[in-house]
């Protein structure tokens, strides 16, 4: 089959400080100076503080009885029900088929079957005298009403119940988020930061917030470069310190993205937390694991040993785990607003804790101090953005744009793919298109990408249709180049197919730390958000006596200076710059209406999780459970391919024929890349949840109302 022909896309060009909507859609920004949270707070207010840190229980030692609310989460029995239009349908109309897929009754019924075997038992209802059951945790949902996935049980039990009382998708998501913070607090916290991509039904256009955590203004570029030796400090040694922290983002665009998207208030949907940090949850593996990994870091660290070691020991499968402290912090939040932490007296204890690290006695344990002072918090702004946009077989493919590479490498490599045919008959073609056209996005991102506020990304040269064309005639289609490749110039001027010449830009190192989550909502919003710390446990550093760890986002930049003669590297750090990152949630439109949302944790490799999926479903007419659970491989740009294990032994030998290299990806966890979740609308009013079911644990899908 020849080369297809692409459809427009558009790209966001400029944007003011607050952030402008599609096609000029937007508003002014509420509040002081378009921070969207609440006015100035004095500075004599202050959280309620519990007596200790998290407390520990066993089994046979269960929480406190007290019955949970009967009022619906995401309300307050005392104030009266928020304001705000009802959001429309959104768009009507026929539906095209554009994907190679199986019919709705069918994907119905393999979901469930895949949901019956990979489901657990469903917990009894809960006695005063015992601990808290966990929620039931099955990996695919098929309903109407509205859809969450998300990599926890509680934090999907919090936002379908948001939506069965009248929330919309971004108020769900954002009450998810908080609970995540409770339950998975190694990898969302309100210590920092994430992305979402938004699906608004009432406009029928979608857009993205910016919260990602900054640089303070007194970071250079030779901030990790260690100042006795003049090389670059240990990656080990920069994520658990000061240095690597960045100005939280969290808190900031959950009210930006109510503000503008949803009909509660942030003192609504942060009550489910507040109840799950007080009555506790059950310890899984995953949690489990996650801190045994982290003991030797968390036990340097005064308030992190006393909140996540109790007893001085990793918790114990099955256990019950509380965190009043991050209880008292969300009440204090949900009073006071976001000017609490950007300007108040939590602000002043994260800038105390970034410059004086609270450092375990008798740790040896170097950590070095941060930079931040509680003029960053006040500046910090988070933004709306216009998203990426390309076409990939007639869909509307949106993403994340800088300073997330996210959006623009997967538009690319997808751009780059729609110049062949991936036909399902010859999945090995398919697969070595898939890593080769990766090969090159990655190289274009190493050269080009960074935060487009403060150094120039050509992003509109990256997602043209001539570039890629111009890429795409670099791969062979029964050979893999040597890896890694040089980055294209994408000027503008393109022409023949000749090899870029120059040099390629190194990996820059990303945790795979991270959570992904995506909403549907009845009136058709839907939303997808990837939220994060950076590392399994960010920085190490918990805010004293607050139940939350800071995160380590900066380590995303560079650390070194290119040599002199390089080209610039436009991810080095620098004063109120965005590092780099690979968030990429990801909303795909058909006809104008959603169709497929979806995003996963895993640093630098959610490009080629999320790529890989939207092949999956797209092009080989896998349904969407088969698409995340499909056995995953990675090429980002470097000489070997980083697969699963179940990756190498279905197409190993045919791909090394090739000349593609393999390896076990090395985690962590080792062996495990990418921990995805999406939604699909099956038809009108159908919609489909999909979670993991064994990757970091499996997920948790849920429908308002389930298809019978």
């Amino acid at each position: 089959m020849g080369a297809l022909q692409h459809a427009p896309f558009a790209i966001c060009a400029e944007e003011s400080e607050y952030g402008r909507g599609p096609a000029g859609v937007g508003r002014p920004a509420a509040g002081r100076r378009g921070r969207w949270r609440a006015a100035k707070i004095g500075d004599t207010v202050e959280a309620p503080r519990s007596s200790g840190g998290l407390v520990f229980r066993s089994p046979s030692h269960p929480p406190s009885s007290e019955p949970p609310s009967s009022d619906p989460p995401g309300s307050d029995p005392s104030a009266p029900r928020p304001a705000g239009a009802r959001p429309s349908g959104g768009r009507t109309g026929p539906r095209g088929r554009r994907f190679r897929r199986t019919a709705p009754a069918a994907a119905v019924a393999a979901a469930a079957a895949l949901a019956a075997s990979a489901a657990l038992t469903a917990p009894a209802s809960a006695r005063p005298s015992r601990p808290p059951a966990a929620p039931d945790k099955r990996p695919v949902a098929t309903g109407h009403g509205g859809a969450v996935s998300t990599v926890d049980p509680y934090a999907s039990r919090t936002a379908l119940d948001v939506l069965k009382h009248g929330g919309t998708a971004m108020d769900a998501a954002v009450a998810a988020a908080a609970t995540l913070g409770v339950t998975e607090p190694y990898v969302a916290a309100i210590g920092g930061g994430g992305f979402i991509t938004y699906y608004d039904a009432r406009s029928g256009r979608v857009h993205s917030i910016d919260g990602r955590e900054t640089a303070p203004g007194a970071m250079r570029e030779d901030a990790f470069i260690d100042p006795e030796t003049g090389e670059p400090l240990p990656f080990a040694e920069a994520v658990t310190s000061g240095l690597g922290v960045g100005v939280p983002g969290t808190v900031a665009q959950w009210e930006l993205a109510l503000d503008r998207f949803g009909k509660r208030k942030l003192r609504d949907l942060l009550r489910p937390a507040i109840e799950v940090a007080e009555r506790g949850f059950v310890v899984d593996r995953e949690f489990h694991d996650q801190t045994a990994v982290n003991e030797e870091r968390f036990r340097d660290i005064a308030p992190t040993r006393e909140l996540f070691l109790p007893d001085g020991k990793v918790p114990e499968v099955g256990s019950v785990f509380r965190n009043p402290d991050l209880a008292g912090t969300y009440r204090a939040l949900a009073r006071h607003g976001g000017d609490w932490l950007y300007e108040g007296r939590l602000g002043r204890e994260i800038v105390r804790t970034v410059a004086d690290p609270p450092v375990a006695p008798g740790a040896d344990r170097t950590v070095r101090p941060g930079l931040m002072r509680p003029a960053d918090l006040d500046a910090y702004r988070a933004k709306l953005r216009k998203p990426t946009h390309v076409s990939y077989r007639g869909l509307d493919v949106y993403g994340m744009p800088p300073p997330s590479s996210g959006g623009s490498t997967v538009g690319e490599a997808l751009n780059i793919l729609e110049e062949f045919d991936l036909d399902a008959d010859r999945p090995v073609d398919a697969l070595h298109l898939y890593l080769e056209a990766s090969k090159l996005a990655y190289a274009d991102r190493g050269r080009y990408l960074g935060d487009a506020d403060r150094v120039d990304v050509p992003l509109r040269g990256l997602l043209s249709q001539g570039f890629a064309r111009e890429r795409a005639c670099l791969i062979k289609p029964d050979e893999a180049a040597a890896a890694p490749v040089p980055p294209g110039s994408p000027d503008g001027r393109y022409g023949a197919c000749e090899p870029a010449r120059g040099a390629p830009g190194a990996l820059t190192r990303e945790g795979p730390q991270t959570t992904h989550l995506v909403v549907s909502d009845r009136w058709g919003n839907v939303a997808s958000y990837t939220l994060s710390i950076e590392q399994f446990g960010g920085s190490a550093i918990t805010v004293p006596g607050r139940g939350f760890l800071l995160n380590n986002q900066l380590t995303d930049f560079s650390f070194a200076p290119p040599a002199p003669g390089a080209a610039p590297d436009p991810n080095l750090p620098g004063p109120h710059k965005r590092p780099r990152s690979s968030m990429a949630p990801t909303i795909v439109l058909e006809d104008g209406r959603p169709r497929l949302a979806l995003g996963s944790p895993g640093g630098s490799t959610i490009i080629t999780t999320v790529l890989q999926i939207l092949v999956n479903r797209v092009d080989l007419g896998m349904d969407l459970p088969a698409a995340l659970n499909a056995p995953r491989a990675t090429q980002r740009n470097t000489p070997a391919v980083h697969a699963e294990q179940g990756f190498i032994d279905r197409y190993g030998d045919a791909l090394r024929a090739r000349g593609h290299g393999l390896e076990l990806f090395a985690g962590p966890p080792r062996g495990v890349i990418g921990a995805a979740n999406a939604l699909e609308i099956l038809r009108p009013g159908l919609v489909q949840a999909v979670a993991e079911p064994e990757r970091r644990g499996g997920g948790s899908a849920l429908v308002v109302r389930p298809a019978r």
